[in-house]
């Protein structure tokens, strides 16, 4: 094990609790001590849910492990059933209560409850999140489902309409509430009919009729590619391989449904903005921009197709934390030309990103912190995510309308980056440096190309006096009436931090402020009251 500030996936109790936070009707008995409760908090606080998750701790103390922590969890056990009253029961540990072997799936099996017990398995110290998420959502299908496998050699019997099952959408996930949606836009588009979206919002009852569907909608491989391959081999139901993020991977998709289907390719473009934006944008803006990206397997290799083929941009790294997913991730790499970087250490990923010198980043919130200490433009197109990717608005990667968000969130810290630039270079323009009077006023602009500048206004009447600073010809100085007010080495520096097209205007009502009371030298102190009195 390596002990890290960060980390980009949780125990894989963590996905656990992911699925039955999706779920309705599914309760999480995780045996657990007082410290593993911190889990909650991703899902009030991060994801923001009204509503705590499913998920029942017997929370045992130090004291405890010296008694029958295994009674302890066959109680918490009943409890929750007896509180909750489920359709299905997970069971399981916590990294921490592993190590103490009680065994929670065999206990609760003896307690004899007249619903589905599900044991989890889930090795905290050899497995991540995502693989906890992907093995606990199989382990539920395969309870719920398991019992209508039709006998082997039956054939499926076709509806009028095709149906499909989308599989993948959890909570926590990165925009997956939003992508959803979208997806299921695309498959009316189709004329497909969707027969159930697992795990969000669906019941152990709808994990039994999942059979019913012809086929299966693999939104994100992460979670749901394990489930999928033994609904195929148990149901006989093919499933797509083709995730919908960008334009192109949207349209593939389309034609995989359609192919699995049956039914003609169509795609309802009437929304789509993303192909007239990027050709209508100035090509220094993004053609060639070299970007860096990392994420979960899923999204970072999306990202590298969009990046590369719909924004024009060069892909100079391409990574993720997704080991399990290390053959595809290499395979996109080679497809691009770069190294793949297959890491779940943030340090690395930091250094490799130090070394390329991006003018993008494309990652998660880890990246985005780097990102900002090194100056980098970033956006976030990957879990792990912090609250502000959990937006109120509707904001999918996935579909039509994922492509149009996805312009906007990468292409717009390229174009502040621009910005930045122009201001550089406009820095010593006549209309915009320090010195230059508001355009607007008309009076006290410094000539240019001969014309000799309007009459200044007069000044206002002020006590006389002189301070040392005009006597030694301080440059800093400034004449205002009889007045010789100057500006502290300190007051100096403060100011020139801000923002120089509104510089002039702060330099000139300070030394208003000072005039009107006759102070001699602007310290520190004098800038900051001239700014909380002129913000009243």
């Amino acid at each position: 094990m390596q002990l890290a500030v960060w980390t980009y996936e949780g125990p894989p109790h963590i996905g656990a609790m992911r699925i039955a936070t999706a779920m309705e009707g599914v309760h999480y008995v995780l045996h657990a001590p007082q410290g593993d409760t911190y889990a909650d908090l991703l899902f009030t606080m991060i994801e923001r849910r009204s509503k705590r998750p499913p998920v029942t701790y017997t929370t045992f103390q130090a004291q405890d492990l010296g008694g029958d922590t295994a009674n302890l969890f066959r109680q918490a056990v009943l409890d929750a059933y007896e509180r909750f009253r489920p359709q299905a029961l997970l069971v399981g540990s916590s990294c921490t209560a592993e190590l103490i072997q009680d065994d929670p799936g065999g206990l609760a099996k003896t307690l004899g409850l007249p619903i589905p017990v599900v044991p989890l398995e889930l090795p905290a110290y050899q497995r991540k999140e995502n693989w906890g998420a992907s093995e606990t959502f199989y382990q539920l299908v395969r309870a719920c489902a398991g019992p209508h496998v039709p006998a082997p050699g039956t054939r499926r019997a076709r509806g009028s309409a095709p149906r499909c099952n989308i599989l993948g959408p959890t909570a926590l996930g990165f925009r997956h509430r939003d992508d959803v949606p979208e997806v299921e836009r695309l498959l009316e588009t189709l004329g497909i009919e969707v027969n159930v979206i697992a795990p969000m919002g669906a019941t152990p009852a709808d994990l039994a009729r999942l059979g019913d569907a012809d086929f299966n909608v693999v939104l994100y491989p992460e979670v749901a590619g394990q489930a999928a391959s033994w609904l195929k081999r148990s149901f006989g139901q093919n499933f797509t391989t083709i995730v919908p993020i960008g334009v192109g991977a949207t349209k593939d998709f389309v034609a995989e449904v359609a192919q699995l289907a049956g039914v003609p390719a169509a795609t309802a473009n009437g929304t789509l903005r993303l192909p007239w934006y990027s050709r209508s944008v100035d090509s220094t803006y993004l053609t060639n921009k070299r970007v860096f990206i990392f994420g979960d397997a899923t999204h970072a290799i999306a990202a590298a197709r969009v990046a590369s083929q719909e924004l024009g941009f060069q892909v100079v790294g391409l990574g993720s934390y997704s080991r399990e997913f290390g053959r595809e991730i290499r395979a996109a790499a080679a497809t691009h030309g770069v190294e793949p970087l297959i890491t779940d250490d943030y340090l690395e990923v930091e250094q490799q990103i130090a070394t390329l010198q991006p003018e993008l980043v494309l990652g998660t919130q880890m990246e985005r912190h780097v990102a900002k200490r090194l100056g980098i433009p970033c956006a976030v197109i990957s879990a792990p995510v912090h609250v502000q990717d959990f937006p109120a608005r509707h904001s999918p990667q996935m579909g039509i309308e994922g492509a149009n968000v996805l312009f906007d969130t990468w292409v717009h810290p390229l174009m502040m980056g621009l910005e930045e630039h122009l201001l550089g270079m406009f820095r010593e323009d006549f209309e915009f440096n320090d010195g230059a009077q508001p355009s607007h006023l008309g009076h006290g602009a410094p000539s240019q190309l001969g014309k000799e500048a309007a009459p200044a206004a007069q000044p206002l009447p002020a006590p006389a006096a002189v301070t040392p600073h005009a006597a030694a010809g301080d440059p800093s100085a400034a004449v205002i009436g009889t007045l010789v007010v100057a500006w502290g080495a300190d007051a100096e520096k403060e100011l020139k931090k801000i923002p120089f097209f509104v510089r002039g205007k702060a330099r000139r009502n300070t030394e208003r402020f000072a005039q009107e009371r006759g102070i001699g030298t602007i310290t520190l102190e004098t800038l900051y009251d001239a700014k909380a009195h002129y913000s009243r």
